[in-house]
């Protein structure tokens, strides 16, 4: 009886702590075999253990040129999403305009649409005006279904920001520039930050929508997949777990700053 009272009073816990070790099984294969030795192509049985695609995580070729261009494809896809998606957000949320219902159901298009038919539509617009299929066809996708999940993450903060705080500031003489810098962008950051780091994982993990609209340039995910057909290099590996370990660490951070700012506000 003991132990069924303490079990129904830490239910909810186990099952979180069950359901978090299942989310995070994956990640620690991927860390276990990132120090595997394979004997063949794929590195898919342990072997032996062993840092050698740790001290070389390039060693495989193209693979870290592949990288670079999924960085730098992520880092300028969030930027476009989250400049075009906060201020989308703030139209819809503070302004009434016509066809205001119409633009808030168009937003959830991308996010609801299968990725294959948004691939084929996007490749179809662009074969249509002549574009060569390579890098900025392949950001111009990705700004496009980054898009609606800024919008969705900035628009609830939006919405829940308290006006009394923004008239105050302007009863204060604060011009609409001091209002904005100073009052609205610090309360509207959090769901800013959050739709900018959706955008990155989103925009640096995408296959299909990529896959399509590529042409002769290979991305990360692309490399991958190709990789997969004929061989995994344990280097995939140490990719996988450094950027889950920079997640992490990124997360702590966070963690740690706001923890540190209540207690100065307390």
């Amino acid at each position: 009886m003991p132990f069924v009272t303490w079990l129904k009073r830490h239910l909810v816990v186990i099952a979180g702590l069950c359901t978090l070790a299942y989310l995070l099984l994956p990640n620690v294969i991927v860390t276990v075999f990132s120090f595997n030795k394979p004997k063949g192509r794929f590195n898919y049985e342990w072997q032996q253990f062993s840092t050698d695609a740790w001290k070389d995580p390039c060693g495989v070729a193209d693979m870290c040129g592949s990288l670079s261009i999924s960085l730098q494809i992520a880092v300028w896809a969030t930027v476009g999403a989250t400049i075009l998606g906060t201020m989308i957000a703030f139209a819809l949320v503070r302004y009434r305009f016509r066809a205001r219902g119409a633009v808030n159901s168009l937003i959830f298009l991308p996010m609801a649409m299968p990725e294959v038919v948004m691939a084929a539509s996007l490749l179809t617009l662009f074969l249509n005006m002549g574009a060569q299929l390579g890098f900025w066809t392949i950001l111009i996708a990705h700004i496009m279904f980054c898009l609606s999940f800024v919008v969705t993450a900035v628009k609830a903060r939006v919405m829940s920001m308290d006006p009394r705080l923004e008239e105050a500031a302007r009863d204060l003489y604060a011009g609409p520039v001091q209002t904005f810098v100073r009052v609205t962008l610090p309360i509207a950051a959090p769901g800013i930050a959050a739709g900018a780091l959706l955008s990155f994982a989103l925009s640096f993990d995408d296959f299909i929508i990529t896959n399509f609209n590529a042409g002769s340039t290979v991305t990360f995910p692309m490399f991958v997949w190709g990789s997969a057909q004929r061989g995994t290099p344990v280097q995939i590996n140490v990719i996988g777990t450094a950027m889950f370990l920079v997640a992490v660490l990124f997360v702590l951070v966070s963690m740690l700053v706001t923890n540190r700012r209540n207690s100065q506000k307390a």
